[in-house]
């Protein structure tokens, strides 16, 4: 091995090193910024990140959550292998109080196919209404009133960590809450409307995190804001999660 060579080692050495002590000790938003730097370093990097992901005694948070999507589109051996051992099913807990599988929503969520997954947050949430809702295909604003906790934080955990924070009914509820609940500055604020004509569905929206903050899930807004207004007025929000 050439000086150089050595010199070279021991820099990218270094510099992983530097990396692993701000994951494990900074801020949240700082360890974001590092995620895709340990990424860029090859197998070393990606071992740090399944590392550090291992040792997580609540995965369930947004810098997890990004850590596991960053192994999850390596797609190497080893993190296909290590996903597979220690998180089959992902970081989110799959919560249901109504006995209903979030796997495929999580799968979907994984993948960033934020259309698909929408689609299919609409038929769990109908689903979670009943037999009648599932076969109208919509949601009675009483229906939602009625929902369990446990399902909405899990249906929204999963949005929010796999957006990297984006996406999620919480974070629709802060900008609602944020603009005193006017509904007239929300719809523009998350790219629902432009000017005065709503976003047509589906071509109008944007399913990817080039989005604006709270795009999506969506809620069919033109039958009027009772149902998101209950969404968004959910003990779900104000309950700390089990997760």
């Amino acid at each position: 091995m050439t000086d150089q060579t050595t010199a070279s080692v021991s820099e990218a050495s270094t510099k992983i090193a530097e990396l692993t002590r701000q994951l494990q000790s900074s801020s949240e938003k700082k360890q974001l910024q590092v995620i895709p730097e340990l990424v860029s370093t090859g197998a070393a990097g990606l071992e740090v990140l399944m590392e550090f992901l291992k040792e997580q005694s609540n995965p369930a948070n947004l810098t997890a959550g990004v850590v596991y999507q960053a192994l999850y589109d390596a797609d190497t051996p080893s993190t296909r292998e290590f996903l597979q051992n220690h998180f089959p099913t992902g970081v989110v807990p799959l919560r249901s109080e109504g006995g209903i599988d979030y796997t495929t929503l999580q799968q979907l969520l994984v993948k960033q196919d934020f259309l698909a997954a929408d689609r299919l947050t609409l038929e769990k949430l109908c689903e979670l209404a009943g037999s009648t809702a599932l076969q109208r295909k919509w949601l009675y604003f009483s229906e939602v009133d009625n929902f369990p906790i446990a399902d909405l934080q899990t249906i929204n955990t999963l949005w929010l960590i796999h957006s990297q924070g984006k996406f999620g009914f919480s974070v629709q509820r802060e900008l609602w809450l944020s603009l005193s609940k006017n509904w007239e500055k929300l719809w523009p604020k998350i790219g629902w409307k432009t000017g005065n004509n709503w976003t047509r569905y589906p071509n109008e929206f944007t399913w990817d995190l080039s989005a604006p903050r709270g795009h999506l899930p969506l809620s069919n807004q033109l039958r009027g804001v009772r149902v998101i207004a209950s969404l968004l007025s959910h003990p779900a929000w104000t309950t700390k999660s089990e997760n």
